[in-house]
């Protein structure tokens, strides 16, 4: 089509066989756009195109992804704000007419698998190295593994017990993502052949930006106490930090896949290092041990226990 479509805080450019989504950074748009910067979604990748009206007799033009295209959708299954849809151009009402039209022509764009789910991802996620901090540890990803170095102000006695962690995606299933914006908000990493894996490797999203989040079957356990999972919390995990990370996650994990010659049997989790070189700062291990002795003191950790994991503190410094 080779046009561009301006809307509030989106632009839309047509191409032939894609759209080229161009997200403002202005003040009021909204920070998941502004980190997203811009996203180019091949025609390939959509199952719809809506259009719909707003407030104050605004127009909205809306790209429907299909399953297993996007693993930012993947990720949000569904609990994403309609104000934070990246796949939701909000026109003035006065140019209905031409986003009918150019509706009607991505429509008309649209292959002959709009309702089968992808088995590959069309749509890139944000590329790695990316970090944020939750309430009870910072997690990050260098685009290999998942790493989980726990914050003692806020991890449970269960995760110090078990230490930082680190997950290859090698060994990962699934990323499981809960809004912040709700209570119990979290990020989990399923391990293959864990319980609750979903069945179908490859993206479960339901491709809607309002929702549940319902669409896959729940985790057993609190995520306060699993040490592959960190918790969201009031200023923590924000959506515009954490559904990134999880979506980049997401995409290394299904482009991973199940390697040959290894059991889906799911694997424990490693112990963290500082690589090769690395030390961590003294006043760091001071303040960890004071609270494990703490932990120690409240009878959370035997005596055992507590002379192991300061002597594992000790030698890293």
């Amino acid at each position: 089509m080779g046009d561009v479509l301006a809307g509030f805080h989106t632009v839309w450019e047509f191409d032939t066989d894609s759209v080229l989504i161009r997200f403002e950074r202005g003040i009021r748009t909204p920070k998941l756009f502004q980190v997203l910067g811009e996203r180019r979604v091949p025609y390939e990748a959509l199952a719809a195109v809506e259009l719909t009206h707003g407030k104050r007799g605004a127009v909205a033009l809306r790209a429907v992804p299909r399953r297993g295209a996007d693993p930012l959708m993947d990720a949000a299954d569904g609990q994403l704000k309609t104000g934070c849809d990246p796949y939701r151009l909000v026109l003035p009402a006065e140019r209905e007419t031409l986003a009918g039209y150019y509706a009607d022509e991505m429509r008309a764009a649209l292959g002959d698998t709009v309702d089968e789910p992808s088995d590959r991802y069309l749509v890139m996620a944000p590329p790695p190295p990316l970090n944020f901090k939750a309430y009870d540890g910072k997690a990050s990803f260098d685009g290999r593994s998942v790493a989980f170095r726990w914050f003692w102000t806020g991890a449970s006695s269960a995760k110090w017990k078990a230490g930082d962690q680190t997950f290859p995606v090698t060994e990962l299933a699934d990323v499981r993502w809960r809004s912040p914006d709700v209570l119990g908000g979290h990020l989990r990493l399923v391990r293959r052949g864990a319980d609750g894996v979903r069945a179908a490797e490859g993206g479960t999203g339901s491709g809607t930006a309002t929702g549940s989040g319902a669409g896959r079957p729940a985790h057993p356990g609190a995520a306060d106490q699993d040490p592959a999972a960190v918790v969201f919390g009031l200023g923590y995990g924000l959506v515009h930090e954490s559904l990134p990370f999880a979506a980049s996650v997401l995409e290394a994990v299904r482009a991973a896949g199940p390697e040959e010659g290894t059991a889906v049997t799911g694997h424990a989790p490693r112990t963290i290092g500082h690589g090769k070189g690395a030390r961590p700062h003294p006043a760091d291990i001071a303040d960890r041990i004071r609270h494990l002795g703490a932990l120690h003191e409240a009878g959370l950790l035997t005596d055992d226990e507590f002379s192991s994991k300061k002597a594992e503190l000790l030698a890293e410094l």
